[in-house]
Parts: structure tokens; C-alpha cells; sequence
């Protein structure tokens, strides 16, 4: 890159390198896009190199936060020396960042997942590990047991967070609206498009696009959809031009589509891709030991909504 402007677009939160760049730079030079970068994240080392510098300037780039500073002429194999040095820092710093990350999610999880039975104890634990990363998620359960609940944490627990969670009920749409509910169209597309309307999977860009009941998507769909999923783009209904998406997708179903898929009831591909983690939610009556703590949360819940104060309760032993 041949500035700091075209560096700084380049580095984005997910960024896991370093930045090696000369002092003098058109536009911003380096000092300046070394205070920028160090503001977005203190932890990225910025290796400044300059054929004009002297002991002042480099003390100044250091106190700023360089993780060091070359001056021209200097040989390769000390400029290979000090990415390598800088490279296992910025691995090691993100990895401490991610474990931090993980256990204050740990902390949080138990608050929004109620559960102390072990099966609870390991959704917990797979949502900290993998809510950080863009791998797809299959949620299965039966009704009931919180799909949607979890997939807002893998949302809500990853870095994107502040982009737009978006819920799709696959079963809940008609055939002849799901394709321009989910891919949206252009005006006049077809009788009643009066306007441009923006699909479910271009508004989730950034963030996280959620498929309920996924099962029911139609098949000619399923097709549709694997494509976004393989290309990352969508063409709205009407129009030739792709739209560049970037969208983590998460999937829930109550159904096996292992099974369906072998049956011919769901494209054995579209599962393969769907299925990068797969996360198994146990019904209540497999962690009965759950059912007085999911009982008192809910009582509590139900006392803050209607302003009363929560009735006392007592646990009446079986008798033996």
C-alpha cells in the first residue's frame, strides 16, 4: 500500500498482523497513522521505519507506543527479525484478549442462560468458544427450548454485536413472499413494488442473520441461499447487479435435516454449509435438575412486569 489512508482501510477489528510502515508518507505520515492505529487498538505493534530520523524523533515514536523503530540503511534479516518478534506479540496479546473475553462472557451467559445442570454447563461453554468467530451455527431442539434465546447470544457475545441481529421465521412466510422477504427487490419488480425494499440478508450485513425453522425453507430457495452463502452476494428481485454481503448465519430447526437431506426433503449441500458448528439444546425434561431455578427466574420475571412483590415458595419433597 502506498498510504496511510489505503493502511488504515485495510485494518479492520479482526485484524491479526502488524503494521510496518515508513515515516514519510503522502497525506498522513507515519507518526500520524501510528497515533491512529494506537487509538483503534492499543495492542497492534507498528514497526516505523525512516531514512531521515534521528534519536528525538525516535524517542518520540516509541513514548507513542511503536513497537520499534528502523533507521534506513538496516539489513533484512533484522527487519525479518523484527516482524517475527512483533508477530508473536500480536498473537500473544490477542490470545490473552480472547481467553479475557471468554470469561467475562462466561459470567454474563450465566445470567441470560438459565441452567446448572451439566448439558446447560456445555451450551455455555461451546457459545463463549465459538460466539467470536464467523463460523456458521445449526442450533437443534425441539419448540421451546430457546433456539432464538441462543442465537442472540452468539450475537450478542461476538464482535458483532453493534450490527443488526436479524430474525427470519422460515416457516412463518407464504412461498410467494419469501424470496423478496429474504432477498429483497427492486422497484416494479413485480406487480406491487412500488419502491426498492431491502432483503433480510443485505440488512443483516455486519452482523448476524438468523434462519428459525430452517426447515422449511422451499427448496428452489435453499439453492438461493447456499449460493449468498458460497459467493457473499445477493441480487435483489429485479436487478443483475450483486450486492458484496457480509453476514454471520445462524440456523435453527427442530428438525434432523441429516435425515431430511437423505430423504430429498433438504439439500444435503445447503446443510453441509449451514452446519460449520453444530449446537444441541436438551429439552427440559433431560435436565429436570434446572426446572426449580428456571421456575424462580421466571416468578421474579413475572413480579418486576406486573410491579408485585414475588410471592414466597417452598419446595414440597415427594413423598417417598
Amino acid at each position: 500500500m502506498s498510504s496511510a489512508e489505503q493502511a488504515l482501510a485495510r485494518v479492520g477489528n479482526d485484524f491479526a498482523g502488524i503494521v510496518v510502515s515508513d515515516i514519510r508518507l503522502p497525506g498522513m505520515d507515519g507518526m500520524a497513522l501510528l497515533a491512529e492505529l494506537r487509538a483503534r487498538d492499543p495492542s497492534l505493534p507498528v514497526v516505523l521505519i525512516t531514512g531521515h530520523g534521528d534519536i528525538s524523533m525516535a524517542v518520540g515514536a516509541m513514548r507513542q507506543g511503536a513497537y520499534d523503530f528502523m533507521e534506513k540503511p538496516f539489513s533484512p534479516e533484522r527487519l525479518v527479525d523484527v516482524v517475527r518478534r512483533a508477530l508473536e506479540h500480536r498473537g500473544l496479546a490477542r490470545e490473552v484478549h480472547h481467553l479475557e473475553k471468554q470469561l467475562a462472557g462466561r459470567g454474563a451467559l450465566e445470567q441470560r442462560i438459565i441452567g446448572r445442570s451439566p448439558a446447560m454447563q456445555a451450551v455455555r461453554e461451546l457459545i463463549a468458544n465459538v460466539a467470536d468467530t464467523a463460523a456458521n451455527v445449526l442450533i437443534e431442539g425441539e419448540t421451546g427450548t430457546g433456539k432464538e434465546l441462543i442465537a442472540r447470544c452468539l450475537h450478542d457475545f461476538s464482535r458483532r454485536q453493534h450490527q443488526p441481529f436479524v430474525a427470519l421465521n422460515c416457516g412463518g412466510l407464504p412461498e410467494s413472499l419469501f424470496e423478496s422477504e429474504i432477498f429483497g427487490h427492486e422497484a416494479n419488480a413485480f406487480t406491487g413494488a412500488g419502491k426498492r425494499r431491502i432483503g433480510k440478508v443485505e440488512h443483516a450485513n455486519g452482523g448476524t442473520l438468523f434462519l428459525d425453522e430452517v426447515e422449511s425453507m422451499p427448496l428452489s430457495l435453499q439453492i438461493k441461499m447456499l449460493r449468498v452463502l458460497q459467493e457473499r452476494q445477493v441480487e435483489r428481485l429485479g436487478s443483475n447487479q450483486p450486492v458484496e454481503v457480509d453476514c454471520r448465519v445462524i440456523a435453527a430447526t427442530k428438525a434432523d435435516l441429516d435425515a431430511l437431506g437423505r430423504e430429498g426433503g433438504f439439500r444435503s449441500d445447503f446443510y453441509y454449509r449451514l452446519n460449520v458448528v453444530t449446537l444441541e439444546l436438551p429439552p427440559l425434561r433431560e435436565r429436570r435438575e434446572d426446572i426449580l431455578q428456571l421456575f424462580e427466574y421466571f416468578l421474579q420475571q413475572a413480579a418486576l412486569r406486573f410491579d408485585r412483590p414475588a410471592p414466597s415458595w417452598t419446595v414440597i419433597p415427594s413423598p417417598s
